[in-house]
């Protein structure tokens, strides 16, 4: 393997860790030393590619903002003849169930520059992907919306980060039904 391939593999490896520690540890939990074992590496080699913690968990962020748009876009284009509501149900629940945007969320809470940057961005194109995706839902179910797509994509992507966090942190009610309500809500806000 080329050294710029065998760099660039180690390099997803750590992030593909760092998203699993921050996930099941939070970003406390998520430290060098935790993520250089996740993912099967050194310290030094996770040095030599991250001089900080806070260059990693922006790339972390990325990475994970980009995932979860494309698993988005992918549910909902690709739907297999199901209901585009339903489809994004599956993919929400899956979102839920691997954890990443309760990560993502974390992330965004924490003080470093560079990490509050990567998930600002991650939430820009969240956002832009949420505003796509209600469009075509709309356009599906042959409905106009009161309000701009954009401005409902805020409210959904806000909702998706609270049910994220509240999933993660143990809530027992069902999240089915909070997206189920949403959901009504924004059909409401149609003519």
């Amino acid at each position: 393997m080329e050294r710029s391939a065998v760099a660039a593999d180690a390099r997803a490896r750590i992030v593909r860790a760092g998203a699993r520690c921050i996930t099941r540890e939070g970003v406390i939990g998520a430290s060098m030393a935790a993520i250089a074992e996740e993912a099967g590496v050194s310290k030094a080699l996770l040095h030599y590619h991250y001089h900080d913690r806070a260059t990693l968990l922006a790339e972390i962020a990325e990475r994970i903002g980009i995932d979860v748009v494309a698993r988005e876009r992918a549910a909902v284009d690709e739907r297999g003849g199901t209901g585009g509501l339903d489809a994004l149900w599956r993919w929400l629940d899956d979102e839920l169930r691997r954890g990443e945007l309760a990560a993502l969320a974390t992330l965004s809470l924490t003080r470093l520059g560079k990490v509050r940057n990567a998930t600002r961005m991650a939430a820009t194109e969240r956002r832009h992907s949420a505003a796509a995706t209600i469009k075509h839902l709309f356009t599906e179910l042959d409905l106009t919306p009161r309000i701009p797509a954009a401005l409902l994509a805020e409210a959904a992507v806000a909702f998706v980060d609270g049910l994220a966090l509240d999933v993660a942190n143990g809530a027992t009610r069902d999240p089915r039904v909070s997206y189920d309500i949403f959901w009504l809500a924004l059909l409401g806000l149609t003519e």
